[in-house]
């Protein structure tokens, strides 16, 4: 089964944001709401077939919290104040769950399908787009969002990869070592 959601990984990225977009109301706010979903949930999946599904998941539900984080830390500052006039905009959080989506997507799963990176990056770029033409978000603060992403999906993947190598030599130095937690309490 593994090696033929593999097989058909870009047909399925293609059919689950075709089908947020078909499940979404006649509005560019609404399209953007469900692709902002859609991305990250395709990147999910497509990380479970490879095997990275939990890194994924710490990573992205770590720039989601970080980004709520920020969010509420603001205040009443200038950059956190929405077009419409409420708070709570910096970063843009639909911008960077499709920003980790698709980052995920292109630099992970469809390494050898152009037309299908295009679709997704496309994808992305919408959602930026219709939080500011819905007034929910600024340019930069949607540019924001996807900076965010990028910094946990880009930057931090490095770091999770050399903490599980580091982590793992220690486990086998200890082992090689005899230094195992059951000959240190005897």
């Amino acid at each position: 089964m593994k090696q033929t959601l593999l097989h058909h990984r870009n047909i399925l990225i293609v059919a689950v944001l075709a089908l947020a977009l078909c499940l979404s109301q006649r509005t560019v706010e609404s399209y953007g709401d469900n692709l902002q979903i859609a991305l990250p949930v395709a990147a999910f999946g497509c990380r479970i077939a490879t095997g990275g599904g939990g890194d994924y998941a710490v990573r992205f539900l770590a720039m989601l919290g970080t980004v709520h984080l920020t969010k509420w830390g603001l205040g009443d500052a200038r950059i956190n104040i929405r077009p419409s006039g409420s708070l709570h905009g910096f970063p843009s959080g639909h911008m960077a769950a499709a920003s980790f989506g698709a980052s995920s997507l292109v630099n992970a799963c469809i390494e050898k399908s152009p037309a299908v990176k295009t679709v997704v990056i496309l994808a992305a770029f919408f959602v930026g787009g219709s939080r500011i033409e819905s007034d929910s978000h600024t340019l930069w603060q949607v540019l924001a969002g996807a900076l965010w992403a990028l910094l946990f999906e880009r930057g931090f993947r490095k770091a999770t990869g050399r903490i599980r190598r580091l982590a793992r030599k220690r486990k086998d130095d200890r082992m090689a070592a005899g230094t195992n937690t059951e000959n240190i309490s005897r």
